[in-house]
């Protein structure tokens, strides 16, 4: 029983491991435009799922061996594995309520200071060549930022970049047949809530099944 307990904890650390880099690779780019209050869900999950997967090969070798001290470390190993899918599944939970208010202000902030070269505004050109979308609530967001005045709109707002170039966005009456009309807020956080809560629920479900 014990021997196909450990396979089954070994199968949970394959599921988190997946989990966790499926969220990083995911979210990656929108964690990093609120990095100020950005979580560590998906880290936890991968460590945890790597964790599991080295430890649970200990349980089963344990398990073989029959050797009480083993199985009293891998019961301590367990406790710990509980309270970090518990860290995972809350942290993503508190994220997904906070994205909202935190985002709003991240993305304006990362529109003011948008230069085309630096980490957070690749970022916010992936945003909107990803989800298809422009500026805030929409693209005479821009207006207000320091690079429009001197080269328009971001081409990331392009619907058809082969049809998008620099004269055009810089005047806001043709950019509006140009860009892309949907602002980004709400695609964003709508996103993310979604994605943060499959990443808790994962851990929550995995950690009280191990219970």
């Amino acid at each position: 029983l014990l021997t196909v307990l450990c396979l089954a904890l070994q199968i949970t650390g394959v599921i988190l491991l997946a989990v966790g880099v499926w969220g990083k690779l995911t979210l990656g780019t929108y964690i990093s435009l609120i990095a100020e209050n950005s979580t560590n869900a998906p880290y936890v999950l991968i460590g945890t799922g790597t964790t599991i997967i080295v430890f649970g090969l200990f349980g089963c070798f344990a398990t073989c061996r029959g050797s009480p001290w083993m199985l009293k470390l891998y019961a301590m190993f367990l406790s710990l594995v509980f309270l970090a899918e518990l860290v995972a599944g809350i942290s993503g939970f508190v994220f997904r309520h906070e994205i909202k208010d935190t985002f709003l202000r991240t993305y304006t902030e990362a529109i003011q200071n948008y230069n085309k070269n630096d980490e957070r505004s690749h970022a916010v050109d992936n945003v909107q060549e990803s989800l298809s979308c422009c500026g805030i609530q929409s693209y005479t967001n821009w207006s207000t930022s320091p690079y429009f005045f001197k080269h328009g709109i971001p081409t990331s707002c392009c619907m058809n970049s082969s049809d998008c170039n620099t004269q055009d966005l810089r005047n806001m009456t043709v950019a509006a047949t140009k860009v892309n009309q949907k602002g980004c807020y709400d695609l964003v956080t709508s996103f993310m809530e979604t994605n943060m809560g499959i990443i808790a629920g994962v851990a929550f479900g995995i950690a009280f099944s191990q219970v």
